[in-house]
């Protein structure tokens, strides 16, 4: 009897066994032909790709049928899953490579839970290891693609460089912690639909994401409420466990170092990185993170940059002609798809290097119609302009938008070469229980090229005329220096050419802060109240652009009382906890005349 009853559960066994192994290798989709425009592919778009645990993830291939050999293959791993995704493989067939589109584990056909930026460091990793054992693969793979796409690049990269691959092209990456969901230790309010966006279905819900009415009456709703900034999906009705699960990590914990390379896991890359991005690019700061990091930590990273004025989408595909009301030079009206395809060919075929890139960093230098070469970001320049934060008034007036700055007067203020007396300072109120009057809208303006500045409650400085012509080259640095009557304070500074003819170009997009994350974004640092500090800049985006004889620069400061982003009431406390009762006394900036601006420039 026990004899029996060991053989029946040794059968069992063995049954049990032979189904997990049938499970673990799930079979490949065979491939189906398509002919288009006299070419014939070989499709499989079905193709279930198992994890180590247990996870399944989605991922489709185009062969060129006409493909004998085992061949490159140009991967392309991403949370948006949309229906035409076979066109993007296709477009890597069309340049002679094996083109697979992989998505986010619970994406597409995946039966898992959508989970971003979690699993993508070692579910990359099992993607490319895949592809590497694959009859029509030469152990030879490159992954491009921007933003969201760009982080999992890196994330691949995280723990070891998996042998086959051999180059990556991340476009305006996405940081996670770094660069969203905040930046500078500062929150943005549009990640909050994005949750919806990605994790409602298996594609994307560009229903819901694209009522933008919707997305605004939320921030007006909580900005005119005094809500706490963590209660957004009560007062939407919807509830969005990844925003809240994101505000529990206000820092840059653990919970973020595990999504990406961090640190000394930059030493083990060794594989050539061509990142593209743009002066008006959100996603900027986290290419920059990349960049810095990578070349700190590996002196002989193989890193090349192409940056123009180019938006969040045009630095990953083509840029539009026509940029937020500027028209951009002849030469920065480049495909940067085909780029991306003729450095490809360069890594995985041997062909030569993309003319464009005589250098690590390759910068068009806007108003010039000429692109600039460099070593590295501090070579981009050989002189500084250093300016302090003056308190008299210049005489050169402006036309005023959002309300008026500068105590009242539509005139700036001056800068000096020498600081103040430390004791002297300009003096800034903020009364966050008045929602009527806002501070900088950031979020508002549209245009690069304008009429008028906005000021909005904050102050703003102007050089004298320049004699000569010079190019401004990377990203202003320096100081502020401050007291506040509270522990804590959000703060814009945003640079503008002032042109002889009075119009204002802005150099690029605002730069936006928390004062408790300026040392550090693993540790938040509170001020002293009414103690004076100096606070320096973070990562700020950077620039390239002619600055003509008679054009002045100007600096806007500003702290921050706005709908679309966090808002920091001073206290202390966890930000996304304070609300309007948090607020009863006025914020009070003192900005001292010691603090300054340093702007990287290049003679002609």
């Amino acid at each position: 009897m026990n004899k029996s009853f060991s053989i029946i559960t040794f059968g069992l066994a063995l049954l049990l066994l032979h189904l997990t192994s049938c499970k673990e290798q799930t079979p490949v989709q065979a491939p189906r032909t398509l002919t288009e425009n006299g070419k014939t592919y070989l499709v499989q778009d079905s193709i279930l790709i198992p994890t180590a645990d247990g996870a399944k993830i989605h991922a489709i291939v185009v062969r060129n049928s006409e493909l004998e050999e085992p061949s490159p293959t140009v991967l392309f791993h991403t949370i948006y899953a949309r229906k035409n995704d076979l066109d993007r493989a296709k477009k890597a067939a069309e340049h002679g490579y094996v083109g697979v589109v992989s998505y986010t584990r619970g994406k597409g056909l995946s039966p898992d839970s959508i989970v971003p930026y979690k699993y993508e460091a070692t579910d990359t990793y099992e993607v490319i290891d895949w592809i590497s054992k694959q009859e029509w693969s030469n152990q030879k793979v490159g992954m491009y693609g921007g933003s969201y796409v760009g982080f999992t690049q890196w994330a691949a990269v995280k723990n070891k460089v998996h042998p086959a691959l051999k180059t990556i092209v991340p476009s305006v990456s996405a940081a996670p912690g770094i660069a969203e969901p905040m930046e500078n230790g500062i929150h943005w309010n549009f990640h909050y639909s994005w949750h919806h966006y990605v994790s409602n279905n298996k594609y994307l819900d560009t229903t819901l994401y694209n009522n933008w009415q919707r997305w605004n009456n939320l921030n007006m709703k909580w900005f005119e409420t005094g809500a706490a900034y963590k209660a957004m999906d009560s007062l939407d009705g919807l509830p969005n466990p990844q925003f809240r699960e994101r505000l529990l990590h206000p820092t840059y914990d653990s919970y973020w170092q595990n999504m990406m390379p961090y640190k000394e896991e930059f030493t083990h890359i060794n594989i050539p990185v061509l990142a593209t991005t743009g002066y008006y690019d959100g996603g900027q700061v986290g290419t920059q993170y990349y960049l810095k990091e990578h070349t700190k930590y590996n002196t002989n990273a193989a890193h090349y940059l192409v940056i123009g004025p180019y938006t969040h989408f045009g630095a990953q595909e083509k840029p539009d002609n026509h940029v937020l009301g500027y028209d951009i030079d002849p030469v920065a009206q480049i495909d940067i798809t085909e780029l991306i395809f003729e450095w490809f060919d360069h890594i995985l075929k041997g062909k030569a290097k993309p003319a464009l890139l005589q250098d690590k960093i390759n910068y068009q230098i806007m108003g010039a119609n000429k692109w600039g070469h460099a070593p590295s970001l501090q070579e981009m320049a050989d002189d500084t302009l250093k300016f302090y934060l003056g308190n008299k008034r210049s005489g050169v007036t402006f036309a005023s938008l959002f309300g008026t700055g500068n105590n009242g007067k539509d005139e700036h203020f001056t800068f000096t070469e020498e600081p103040l007396d430390s004791n002297e300072y300009l003096e800034q109120v903020i009364d966050f229980t008045d929602r009527s009057n806002l501070t900088w809208n950031s979020s508002g303006w549209r245009s690069i090229v304008a009429d008028s500045l906005m000021v909005g409650g904050g102050f703003s400085f102007v050089t004298e005329p320049f004699e000569s012509d010079f190019e401004l080259n990377g990203s202003f640095g320096g100081e502020i220096s401050v007291s506040i009557n509270k522990k804590d304070f959000d703060y814009t500074v945003v640079l503008f050419e002032q042109t002889p003819d009075g119009k204002f170009f802005a150099l690029t997009l605002p730069y936006k802060a928390r004062a408790s994350f300026a040392h550090s974004l693993e540790e938040r640092q509170l001020l002293t109240p009414n103690k004076k500090t100096k606070i320096p800049f973070g990562i700020v985006r950077m620039t390239s652009k002619k600055i003509s004889k008679g054009s002045r620069l100007v600096v806007v400061i500003n702290g921050n009382k706005e709908p679309f982003t966090e808002l920091n009431y001073g206290t202390g406390k966890d930000i996304s906890e304070e609300t309007i009762q948090d607020a009863q006394e006025p914020l009070i900036i003192k900005w001292y005349g010691d603090g300054y601006v340093e702007i990287p420039i290049k003679r002609e």
